[in-house]
């Protein structure tokens, strides 16, 4: 199948299931998805589902990516922080959508191949580093909001402290299986809120402030 056509095919899944962010859907309608997945599953890029990727890790299935977007709520002014680059298809989506992206990633083969990818689109807006993420960027900070790409035991008080004031953190927190969304609110005043979105289920947050990697 033709990838445009089968991108309009996703996209339509997609508001089907209630993505209603239209900047969210032309970035999705846009990036080419397959480019960010080994070649044995490009067939299988634009099927709402999630896919290995090496390293024991994988792209998230597309509702998820454009869910937790969505969530964010960005205008284009933002610099935003994104921790487990993984593919970079997040990255390229939030680098769509804001004026600057860092996003750190603890496994180097998979940042190499992501920078790849990313520079083979021109998104020159993001800057990506291999680290421990779940630090955040302290040398970047403050972000204006900051995306979680793997389920943590708990929220992180650094990536909060990190947090601009009026800014917006989506992080999956929860145990080694399953876990739920959690959209925290930074007020001018400097005072947090918090809420939970989706029912999720990610690969595990490895790092300091996550989970070990021997557990």
């Amino acid at each position: 199948m033709n990838s445009a056509v089968a991108r309009k095919r996703m996209v339509a899944e997609l508001v089907k299931r209630g993505i209603t962010d239209q900047r969210v859907i032309n970035a999705m309608l846009e990036l080419p998805r397959h480019i960010f997945v080994e070649e044995a599953m490009a067939a299988q890029a634009y099927s709402d589902g999630s896919l290995p990727i090496g390293e024991k890790q994988t792209i998230s299935q597309p509702y998820i990516v454009a869910r937790m977007t969505e969530l964010l709520a960005l205008t284009g002014r933002e610099k935003v922080l994104e921790l487990g680059t993984g593919s970079g298809y997040q990255a390229a989506v939030l680098a769509t959508l804001a004026d600057r992206v860092c996003t750190v990633e603890r496994i180097r083969p998979l940042a190499l191949k992501a920078r790849k990818a990313l520079d083979s689109l021109r998104l020159l807006n993001v800057n990506l580093k291999i680290g421990d993420g779940t630090e955040g960027w302290v040398e970047e900070a403050p972000f204006d909001a900051i995306l979680v790409t793997a389920g943590a035991p708990c929220l992180p008080d650094c990536l909060v402290e990190q947090l601009a004031p009026g800014g917006r953190l989506v992080i999956p927190v929860g145990d080694r299986v399953d876990q739920k969304l959690v959209v925290i609110r930074k007020a001018p005043d400097g005072s947090v809120t918090r809420e939970e979105a989706d029912d999720c289920r990610f690969v595990r947050l490895i790092g300091k402030n996550g989970w070990n990697e021997e557990q």
